[in-house]
């Protein structure tokens, strides 16, 4: 019974997870299917990381976080569903990298639009 529980605990963290992705990679221009695979959002968030600069666009520290995030992604596509806390753990990592990536968009937005 524990085993169980905690097993559907993992699956829902991982279906929070991969919609958070899913959410962060529209926000960077992709193009979400319906119903994402982790490598699918690996390669939406890796297509960001290889946009041309422009105001606000990603520079160099933020596409090495993404380009961390691409590799937690794929690094949870690696292991399916045979560790899934090990899953769960690359997918947050994913999620905390995005994060910082968009932070760092932020103030170069705000300084474009006041122009």
């Amino acid at each position: 019974m524990i085993n169980r529980d905690i097993s559907l605990r993992l699956a829902a963290g991982r279906g929070r997870r991969v919609t958070q992705l899913a959410d962060a990679a529209a926000r960077w221009g992709g193009h979400v299917p319906e119903d994402p695979g982790i490598t699918e959002l690996a390669d939406l968030l890796e297509t960001a990381t290889r946009a041309p600069d422009r105001p606000g666009g990603p520079g160099h520290t933020t596409r090495a976080l993404l380009a961390g995030a691409v590799e937690d992604l794929r690094a949870a596509a690696r292991l399916g569903g045979l560790l899934p806390a090990v899953t769960l753990w690359h997918l947050q990592r994913a999620i905390d990298q995005e994060h910082t990536a968009h932070q760092q968009t932020v103030p170069a937005q705000r300084r474009e639009r006041g122009r």
